[in-house]
């Protein structure tokens, strides 16, 4: 499909069984030695030397686990700050004018096509998947979008529906096959996903694109498709570029469009506030890490397949991994990402990695999940934190879900 597509694929391909189960609040470990990887030389070749020297050294200022951070709260408040700060995004907040496009009759739930404000710039399409017969407010899962190479189609990936594209349908080999939005709400979850800055309703179409880019009917081609697709790749340096020569962030962007949705999904009467949890697969398990970690409406949360440190990546897991949509300017230098994902402490978090997915470095996983592991005992609630690690490559399987559904049914039911 594209260059990432590809390699992920690829990844796939590869790849060897494995399973996962939902268990206690010891943290798991479910891999094997691999064989030594060819050794291919760091991507920035003669440069690394140099840029191994100017990453941080020892633990990060922002880390719970130094010494001098003692007090959950007053730390959370001062990393949580400092986060936001460098996100370079605080728009003003503004009442979602929330609006009801269509509403379908899916059979297990009801499907309602939404358009609300995150600020008084972006108006926001999303989909929301309300059980049939609750009688009572239900428990919410706000459900994250991944990046896929794939910018067409955003959120429907992850939703049933009676047009979803076959290159959409293709799209669910990394979910066991599944579409675990409509998996989720007829498990009695109100579930509520939204387009992505720069995916689906909100990709970038040019004066001079054909029609069908602009209009996405069902009969466009999956070459078609593909084609669109390349183009936004190798246009997301340009977007974020220009963002940045804006002042803000577009990782900025997408955390505040994700808290704006916890903002609207809670004036929803079928739900519960108190018990909202949020899940994503690869760039979704990113927004999901940063959303637990700056909203406390969530009450738990599942990262799959974006968990590393990231001090790891720079030699060899930067090409294919590390985007525009990932970048928060200095951040690593006081927090590294398990440190940012330890903010959502001491609510309940799920963080699911396979071993052989290339897109991170193994050590890096390692230390990442065993640093979560460590912050959640030092903040008193070992048993809110869930490591999975399993030899398994990039992707959110059936048996990957399984515990996901397990650890929602644990903490949110």
């Amino acid at each position: 499909m594209n260059t990432r597509r590809t390699f992920l694929t690829t990844i796939a391909a590869t790849a060897a069984a494995g399973s996962a189960r939902a268990g206690d609040s010891k943290p798991e470990v479910r891999y094997s030695m691999n064989p030594p990887p060819p050794k291919i030389g760091p991507h920035t070749g003669s440069l690394d030397v140099f840029i191994q020297k100017l990453k941080p050294q020892g633990e990060v200022p922002l880390s719970f686990l130094k010494d001098e951070h003692r007090d959950l709260a007053t730390w959370k408040a001062k990393a949580r700050a400092k986060m936001l700060e460098l996100l370079h995004y605080t728009p003003e907040k503004c009442d979602p004018q929330a609006e009801v496009i269509s509403r379908k009759d899916c059979g297990d739930c009801i499907r309602e096509e939404i358009r609300f404000n995150t600020t008084p710039v972006f108006r926001v399409p999303a989909t929301v998947l309300i059980p049939k017969g609750l009688t009572k407010p239900a428990p919410a899962v706000v459900l994250l979008h991944s990046h896929g190479g794939y910018y067409l189609w955003g959120r429907e990936r992850e939703l049933e529906g009676d047009d979803v594209h076959p290159t959409l349908i293709e799209m669910r080999d990394y979910y066991g096959k599944k579409a675990i939005g409509t998996e989720m709400a007829r498990r009695g979850y109100v579930v509520i996903s939204i387009d992505m800055f720069f995916w689906g309703e909100r990709r970038m179409v040019l004066d001079e694109d054909p029609e069908e880019w602009k209009t996405r009917p069902a009969s466009i081609s999956g070459e078609s498709v593909t084609k669109f697709n390349q183009r936004s790749s190798a246009s997301e340096q340009l977007m974020g570029r220009t963002l940045l020569s804006a002042g803000v962030t577009w990782a900025g962007i997408i955390a505040w469009d994700d808290m704006r949705t916890v903002d609207y999904l809670v004036t929803r009467p079928e739900v519960d506030p108190q018990r909202i949890g949020c899940v994503g697969h690869s760039v979704g398990g990113l927004r999901s890490a940063y959303l637990a970690a700056l909203d406390d409406r969530i009450k738990a949360a599942v990262v799959c397949s974006w968990m590393c440190s990231f001090p790891n990546q720079l030699a060899k897991h930067v090409r294919s991994t590390i985007g525009h949509t990932k970048l928060i300017p200095g951040i690593y230098r006081l927090m590294d990402h398990p440190d940012i994902a330890s903010l959502a402490m001491p609510r309940p978090l799920m963080v699911i990695n396979g071993i052989q997915d290339a897109l991170f470095e193994p050590e890096g996983v390692r230390a990442a999940h065993e640093k979560l592991t460590q912050c959640y005992a030092k903040a008193g609630a070992p048993d809110h934190f869930k490591s999975i690690i399993e030899e398994r490559p990039h992707e959110f399987n059936a048996e990957r879900q399984a515990d996901a559904w397990a650890w929602f049914e644990k903490w949110l039911s």
